[in-house]
């Protein structure tokens, strides 16, 4: 079992990194600051030509579409999970860089789930503008009346009439809902609701301009609105669609989302341990460059174990998350659901333990918009929540544990 940076793409992480430390975070301060207090989910003129520089350079270094295993389908690298994994953890350390090699979520889950269950229609129509960079998408799956946690719970309804889907409901946390460039969403929705209960919701496409779609508000995490992503509460009142925009067919929602989610998982992960190790680089500095009482903080107080278990912690969870994107590559996602589950009960949790350490290290400048601490504390900490809270996939896992005792 090979966990390490194979040949083929040790390359491309030094050609990512570079990119990312020369050309998108020199960028990123410029970006933020052009979020505008009047529309803040439209990206300005400014916003708009960074990334189209961006995109287009690393297109040009071939930095595109890493998430593609299969190269002919798009223009990707066709790296296996684990090599993919490895430029995911360069990603997490920048908010943009994801988006520039047009690997960033929702889109990446959407382009899979098209690519693998997609008609050759709704390929032309979405995937192919999707694998340019041309468009945005999202994922409307969670709601603001169930426990969303239990996706059979999902209540918005999907109707077939007249030769249509009628669709009804609320969906809550749709990130990038509210961006212009988003053009279609994946809905999850009831269409079989006296059906099996892994039969009964289909995904089906749905153009955001479509009659009946409606922003209600944008949510905020932890007091702030995210923008220009951002995450939108929706309404769909008599939204409707063709028949032909479900996907894979009628009562095939479950099977996709497990097909979608599972790889992304690791992404997120990997994404997360770059971020942590970004905290734990400046928790380091912080410590050195700053003295109390005659000495450097990274040596008073609890500080150096905070600092040890950091190392020792990052460098855990991301072995687990490289052999879960082993055992994809290896032995298929039925297999690798429950490793799919340890990384996301434990990567998030550490990377936000990490964070949480940095900031106390860095006292009152940890919380401020001196540093990016808090942004980065915020963004761990929903991911406890996002693609399924802890106690989900730790419900698997003690599943699985326990399943040879009975």
């Amino acid at each position: 079992m090979n966990l390490g940076m194979s040949d083929r793409v040790r390359p491309l992480v030094a050609a990512v990194r570079d990119f990312i430390d020369e050309r998108i975070i020199p960028a990123e301060r410029t970006f933020r600051a052009e979020i505008n207090d009047g529309k803040r989910f439209e990206l300005s003129d400014k916003q708009r030509q960074i990334l189209d520089d961006l995109k287009s350079a690393a297109r040009k270094q071939g930095l595109w579409n890493f998430w593609l295993t299969e190269p002919e389908a798009g223009g990707g690298a066709g790296l296996s999970t684990v090599e993919y994994a490895w430029l995911a953890e360069e990603m997490g350390r920048s908010q943009l860089a994801a988006e520039v090699f047009n690997c960033n979520a929702p889109d990446t889950g959407n382009m899979e789930v098209l690519l693998r269950y997609g008609s050759d229609q709704q390929k032309a129509r979405w995937l192919q503008p999707l694998l340019e960079g041309q468009i945005r998408s999202a994922f409307a799956m969670t709601e603001p009346g169930v426990a969303s946690s239990d996706a059979s719970n999902i209540s918005t309804t999907g109707i077939e009439r007249d030769g249509s889907w009628v669709i009804n409901g609320e969906k809550t946390y749709i990130t990038g809902a509210g961006d212009p460039r988003c053009a279609v969403m994946i809905v999850m929705a009831l269409t079989d609701p006296d059906g099996p209960k892994r039969q009964r919701h289909s995904q089906i496409l749905v153009p955001t301009d479509t009659p009946g779609v409606e922003i209600v508000r944008p949510m905020e995490v932890f007091g702030t609105d995210d923008a220009p992503s951002g995450h939108m509460h929706l309404r769909f009142s008599d939204a409707t669609v063709p028949l032909d925009h479900v996907i894979a067919g009628r009562g095939r929602g479950f099977e996709i989302s497990q097909g979608r989610l599972g790889p992304g998982r690791v992404h997120h992960c990997m994404r997360a341990i770059g971020l942590a190790e970004k905290a734990l680089d400046l928790m380091c500095r912080r410590g050195l460059e700053r003295t109390a009482f005659r000495k450097p903080i990274a040596w008073l107080g609890g500080n150096p174990e905070r600092i040890a278990r950091a190392r020792i912690d990052i460098d855990m969870a991301r072995l687990l998350t490289l052999r879960t994107a082993w055992e994809i590559d290896n032995n298929g996602l039925d297999v690798a659901r429950v490793w799919i589950s340890k990384i996301k009960a434990n990567v998030p949790a550490v990377v936000t333990r990490v964070i949480d350490d940095a900031i106390q290290l860095h006292g009152a400048a940890g919380l401020s918009q001196d540093t990016e601490l808090a942004t980065m504390y915020m963004a761990a900490r929903a991911l406890r929540i996002v693609d399924g809270p802890d106690e989900v996939h730790a419900m698997v896992v003690a599943r699985d544990t326990l399943n040879p005792y009975r």
